[in-house]
């Protein structure tokens, strides 16, 4: 397995298997097993989860964060995307449901989480939306780092 190192600024917070670490300087970590972890730029927080897909992406989240309490939000997955799949018309969206569904069932969260985060502006657009209220990463560096392995 390839060691993977991630880069956090001073004040920066990580959920790593469910603990909350923050550091007070630039540290660099270094994961040399499989990890599930998630950085504070793509925490949702409850009150932002305004849209189906937002409390969707919440829910996986809550995986993410609380792996060994996973059961109840594993739950709340499955019956929020079964409505979902009745609701929605947008193919791209029914797709990648589709697809997040597949991802959970193999417990590989992060990527669900990546996929969902993906519709949401595909439901922005649906919904007439113009300002999206969680808008991706602003740099390109953690997009890099967690498409080096992100979870698990």
């Amino acid at each position: 397995m390839a060691t993977l190192r991630i880069s956090l600024r001073p004040g920066e917070r990580i959920f790593v298997n469910g603990a909350v670490l923050k550091v007070d300087r630039k540290t660099t970590l270094e994961f040399l097993n499989d990890v599930t972890f998630l950085l504070e730029s793509h925490v949702m927080q409850a009150d932002e989860a305004t849209t189906p897909l937002r409390q969707l992406y919440f829910v996986i989240q809550m995986m993410i964060m609380d792996p060994n309490d996973s059961d109840a939000a594993r739950q709340l997955f499955l019956s929020s995307r079964s409505l979902m799949l009745k609701t929605y018309r947008n193919r791209d969206i029914i797709d990648g449901l589709t697809e997040a569904s597949e991802l959970v069932e193999r417990n590989r969260c992060f990527e669900a989480l990546k996929r969902v985060r993906s519709l949401i502006p595909l439901e922005d657009e649906s919904l007439g939306r113009t300002a999206d209220a969680f808008p991706p990463p602003q740099s390109g560096r953690t997009e890099l780092r967690l498409a080096a392995g992100g979870a698990r």
